[in-house]
């Protein structure tokens, strides 16, 4: 009789100890399983970048909606619910339309018990040519010293690829997903991800409805130290045009008779910013929220190195000389950039000419509470005032061409918890909190529409070099990242369902 009763009792301390035997986590199992196969997550990354799916190149399209096909024969093959979605057509600047590429959008598991998650990716990328000073070919991915050199690599084939092989290594080693999850993969996003605010809003109710999480894998870190990202700066971009005589005129002939749309200009843009880059728009600068002593003391704490940040872009000063006041400025204050001026003369060799017509490129980056609208306004308002004080017969037009919203999320919040477990159990350390100084309003729009909290978790290495020559992910990055996707979903699963 003992016989019989002992197993049961045992049975009832093994279900009181873990009442969901499928919640143990086989984690060696699944990073065992990433580390054999590493060589095949690098060939399938070979291949990835291979396809030239430069968005901004009307002549590359059909390589981006090929890029798109692959994406979903993959996501596909892995049994998948895949849909491609057409977002409709493109307008040049000449009038032609061309097609953009359509979105992949992908579904494993519908367990309405469990959390869903949406992660969104791209697989287009910024232009590149060997030319351009890259040290390997762009588009052949080059493995030197456990770096992958290649266009798009870690600018967002790998962290895409890294999602992908976290749902397919659960599937091989025939463990259940912890949570559902979604993809969705664009083709536009580094000429401004066109169609897709659209295609959000319009699947709101259905791709979106049954969502709890979206997860941006989008950027990278600060250091050598994982991060996780909970904030980016929005964007303003103005072109502030002066406009004089009809045609360009001779310095010769006409210098000292007329005034001179460009030094109008020139003078106007000089009212921007002071040289020790203090904003003097008035009104930007009153809308910024309040630096905490909380986050000064998160600022703090994040690894980052001056001298080395310093020696990679090549300068010998910097606009602040301490850790918080350089990464203050880089994320969480707004900038002015002058980025050019079209219709001056900027060729090689010397040509005496007064232009007619100059157009000055200028933006303003967006932080929290500032609004673009009013932004708009404020700069609007205040060049015409400066503008009219130097009584210019010429004619001064601005206008704003983006006003991209700043993003910003609760580090408090369960996901970031979540994401510092998953980062302390792949690489036994605290994550960095970053914010990133660039813009990726998909997060704004997720935000906006859905209403669904959103994460940011890179795996990009802080040298990885994106949108510029040798772009590169690190091996160990891509691989790890992986790891810590697939730790990131086991954390997910014991999030309370909102």
């Amino acid at each position: 009789m003992t016989i019989w009763q002992l197993p049961s009792m045992l049975l009832v301390v093994i279900s009181s100890v873990s009442p969901h035997p499928h919640h143990l986590f086989e984690y060696d199992e699944l990073s065992q399983y990433v580390d054999s196969h590493q060589e095949e997550y690098v060939q399938t990354l070979r291949d990835w970048v291979a396809v030239e799916s430069d968005s901004s190149d009307v002549l590359r399209r059909p390589d981006c909606h090929r890029m798109m096909d692959m994406t979903a024969e993959k996501l596909q093959a892995m049994g998948g619910k895949v849909e491609l979605v057409d977002i409709g057509i493109q307008e040049l600047p000449d009038g032609k339309t061309v097609a953009l590429p359509k979105v992949v959008t992908a579904q494993f598991g519908s367990d309405p018990s469990k959390q869903t998650v949406c992660v969104y990716g791209h697989v287009d990328v910024q232009p590149a040519k060997l030319e351009d000073g890259w040290a390997t070919e762009p588009y052949n991915l080059t493995d030197i010293n456990g770096h992958l050199y290649g266009r798009g690599a870690s600018d967002n084939k790998a962290p895409v690829l890294a999602w992908i092989h976290t749902v397919e290594a659960y599937q091989a080693l025939s463990i259940d997903l912890p949570v559902n999850v979604k993809f969705i993969i664009e083709g536009m996003e580094e000429t401004g991800s066109n169609g897709l605010d659209a295609m959000i809003v319009a699947q709101k109710d259905t791709f979106f409805s049954d969502v709890d999480y979206i997860i941006i894998s989008d950027c990278g870190w600060l250091s050598r130290r994982p991060a996780l990202t909970y904030g980016t700066r929005g964007n303003c971009y103005f072109f502030a045009e002066v406009e004089g005589p009809k045609q360009d005129l001779h310095s010769g002939v006409y210098g000292g008779t007329v005034i001179e749309p460009m030094t109008d200009l020139i003078g106007i843009l000089d009212t921007l910013i002071s040289p020790s880059g203090k904003i003097l728009i008035p009104g930007i600068r009153e809308a910024v929220a309040p630096l905490s002593d909380e986050e000064w003391k998160m600022y703090q704490d994040i690894e980052f190195d001056i001298e080395s940040f310093k020696s990679k872009i090549g300068v010998s000063q910097l606009m602040y000389s301490n850790k918080v006041d350089l990464l203050a400025h880089r994320w969480r204050y707004p900038t002015v950039t002058i980025h050019g001026i079209e219709g001056a003369f900027s060729g090689p060799g010397s040509k005496t000419v007064i232009p007619a017509k100059v157009i000055a490129k200028f933006s303003i980056r967006q932080v929290p509470n500032m609004d673009p609208a009013v932004v708009k306004k404020q700069v609007t308002d205040y060049l015409y005032s400066v503008f009219a004080k130097r009584k210019s017969p010429n004619k001064l037009k601005v206008t704003m061409i983006i006003g991209a919203k700043p993003w910003l999320a609760d580090t408090k919040h369960p996901l970031y918890e979540a994401g510092k477990a998953a980062v302390k159990r792949v690489f036994d350390v605290e994550p960095d909190l970053i914010r990133e100084g660039g813009t990726i309003p998909i997060a704004k729009t997720f935000e906006d529409v859905t209403g669904k909290s959103i994460i940011m978790m890179p795996i990009g290495g802080f040298d990885d070099g994106l949108h510029s020559q040798n772009e590169k992910m690190s091996r160990y990055n891509y691989i790890e990242g992986t790891k810590l996707f697939i730790a990131y979903l086991h954390e997910v699963a014991h999030l309370k369902k909102d």
